[in-house]
């Protein structure tokens, strides 16, 4: 039984210099040939899977092999067609698929060394900043979860701008050659941000904002269902970054009191699995921004930044794979902290909100 090579190798990215003569936005994937990470679901049918029921899947946002193997028997039961559960799949239906999904996949145990070179495939999109790209080997990587919290005027929503127009280079200046889709819960994503920062790196603004697709969500449930959308344009191909900006603001405003805190952890549980389904997936980079609360009980002990937490609990704690803390300082400067990465040290580096994004100080 065979196992598809998953990844293609891929550089570390460099940082970005801050003018770049390069006329134009490039198309994705023109750098380089890459294999794709994943088995479209269509592949299936080659196992014995008649074409409806493989729809049913699709219904319920499962684009891929890897997807069907990722969904429990017991929520594959739960799928329904047109309202209706008995209209979608049976016991045995799903024990076909998963046998199905199992031989065109393979077993899930892998040696170490194959482990080491799928791990190539993973890239790294630069912040802007030398300084914190350093700081993060590289900038924002694919295949996890990165998460940026701070208070008001840190630049959270500054980087995810900049990651928009950044994501569309090349490789070899530090972006990844493909599109982005951003999820704004706060109504703050600005496309003249997006020009302006093209502009920084001498990119023609029109195709830069071809590239990003935007979502406004207007409640929890529909920030839910945007990113299960995302899994058809994610088959597709091309995209190499998901934002959500931000995270938690949405939730909050749905589930209030203590009383409601334990359904809102377990939907927001429910977000976080299928945003790491798709950037292990899909290969792709996924960034959220997140707000800050006090924290009385830090209040006792020094804290650079005050007594501050972000919002989500240990939920959001656990899911995200790279956590940045950041927080102002003198005049211009601002200062992100690595405080959580599983093969980093924690470290912190400064940089600055410019006309072209997130900058060196």
């Amino acid at each position: 039984m065979s196992r598809r090579n998953t990844n293609a190798t891929a550089a570390r990215a460099p940082s970005v210099a801050p003018s770049v003569a390069r006329p134009d936005s490039p198309p994705p994937g023109d750098d380089e040939e890459e294999t794709p990470t994943f088995d479209l679901i269509d592949e299936l049918q080659q196992h014995g899977i008649n074409v409806q029921d493989i729809q049913k899947l699709k219904t319920a946002s499962i684009h891929t092999v890897q997807g069907v193997k990722g969904m429990s028997r017991r929520n594959m039961c739960k799928i329904k067609v047109h309202g209706l559960q008995s209209l979608g799949l049976s016991e045995a239906k799903v024990d076909k698929i998963k046998e199905a999904a199992i031989k065109i996949i393979g077993s899930s145990f892998l040696p170490a060394s194959l482990v080491l070179a799928n791990r190539r495939g993973v890239f790294s999109i630069s912040t802007g900043s030398k300084a914190v790209d350093a700081m993060l080997g590289g900038g924002i990587q694919s295949r996890c979860i990165s998460e940026v919290y701070g208070e008001y005027r840190t630049g959270k929503t500054q980087l995810a701008h900049t990651l928009c127009v950044v994501t569309q280079l090349p490789r070899d200046m530090g972006g990844a050659s493909g599109k982005v889709a951003y999820i704004d819960t706060e109504g703050t994503f600005r496309p003249e941000r997006i020009s302006q920062i093209a502009d920084r790196f001498n990119l023609e603004p029109g195709p830069v904002l071809e590239n990003i697709v935007h979502a406004r969500a207007l409640n929890s449930e529909h920030q839910m269902e945007l990113t299960k959308d995302l899994g058809e344009r994610l088959a597709e191909g091309g995209y190499r970054l998901i934002i959500v900006d931000s995270i938690m603001a949405l939730f909050r405003v749905d589930y209030s009191g203590r009383g409601e805190l334990s359904e809102r952890q377990q939907k927001l549980a429910q977000f976080l699995a299928q945003l790491t389904r798709m950037a292990e997936e899909f290969n792709v980079a996924i960034l959220l921004t997140n707000q800050v609360q006090s924290d009385p009980g830090a209040t006792m002990v020094f804290t650079a930044g005050g007594a501050l937490k972000p919002v989500g609990g240990h939920v959001l704690s656990h899911a995200s794979t790279v956590r940045i803390f950041l927080r102002k300082g003198r005049g211009d400067e601002r200062i992100a902290k690595l405080s959580d990465s599983p093969d980093r040290p924690e470290g912190e580096a400064t940089y600055k909100l410019a006309e072209g994004g997130w900058e060196d100080v």
